[in-house]
């Protein structure tokens, strides 16, 4: 295969990266938005039942097909994984600043760089264990454990990062074996059947502009996942790991402009350290090959 036959997948697996990202700050600003009005399992609920009732209608035509899956059971885990990860983020930024807890998620890529050494079978160098570590430090640096502004809440992110990386490596496991839809889709299946069993303890009617924001949650959540489980067929999840840096920049945007929260120094220097640890594993990646 030529070098611009290659080229073009990886772009376009660039492309989608950077297009899930999107989509997932949009929908992780809309479900702090609609937490502080239900609560957060409905919240969560909400996420899963929309996007599944929308896969459903877009699949109709072909659900047979859809549903059929040669790997039920790591559908069902990267599905749980998936789930843990949306419910522990969105418990996190409906107690801390959005820009805060999308630093600490930051971690992930680099925690996926891990993963895909120890279970994708990757090389682990002396130097990607040093990226990993001052990823680590730069968390350390925005929690700041033992000050003032230490907080339980502030570990949720850091939890939901280790869950979304075992998804976005169980995801490209699965890679091109699947159909993108029935990925999807078990994706929506199992979190709405979990959720809906616990939802009824905590259920608050929406009001109109809660109905508003499931929409949008609906919305950027399944075309994000449908983004991203692309992404991850077209391209190598160490290659498309520092595009996931471009969520700090929109997170802080929304931040800003919906919920008027500014970073505060420490968060934009732990930030830095993330993603510079980041994008050094990912440089040296680049270099070897």
């Amino acid at each position: 295969m030529t070098e611009a036959a290659l080229v073009q997948p990886r772009n376009r697996a660039i492309l989608l990266m950077i297009t899930a990202i999107l989509c997932f700050t949009l929908m992780d600003a809309s479900a702090k938005a609609l937490s502080l009005r239900i609560g957060i399992v409905p919240t969560v609920w909400a996420r899963y039942t929309g996007q599944m009732l929308l896969v459903l209608v877009l699949v109709a035509p072909r659900l047979r097909t859809v549903v059929h899956t040669r790997h039920p059971w790591l559908q069902f885990l990267r599905s749980v994984l998936l789930m843990s990860a949306t419910a522990l983020f969105f418990t996190g930024i409906s107690l801390i600043p959005l820009t805060d807890a999308a630093a600490l998620m930051a971690v992930n890529p680099v925690l996926i760089t891990l993963g895909a050494a120890l279970f994708l079978g990757e090389s682990l160098g002396p130097r990607r264990i040093a990226g990993i570590a001052f990823a680590l430090i730069g968390a350390m640096i925005i929690i700041r454990p033992g000050s003032d502004v230490f907080s339980i809440a502030a570990l949720l992110p850091l939890g939901a990062a280790a869950c979304y990386s075992a998804y976005s490596l169980l995801t490209r496991r699965l890679g091109p074996k699947e159909d993108v839809w029935t990925s999807l889709f078990y994706t929506g299946l199992v979190g709405t059947v979990l959720l809906t069993l616990a939802v009824p303890a905590f259920w608050r009617m929406p009001d109109a502009a809660g109905w508003g924001l499931i929409g949008l949650i609906t919305l950027f959540g399944t075309f994000g996942q449908l983004a991203l489980i692309r992404a991850f067929s077209l391209g190598e999840a160490s290659m498309l790991a520092p595009y996931s840096y471009t969520g700090l920049v929109f997170a802080a945007a929304w931040g800003a402009l919906f919920f008027a929260e500014l970073p505060d120094f420490w968060t934009i220097c732990g930030a830095l350290v993330i993603a510079g640890a980041g994008l050094y594993v990912w440089h040296r990646e680049t270099y070897r090959r």
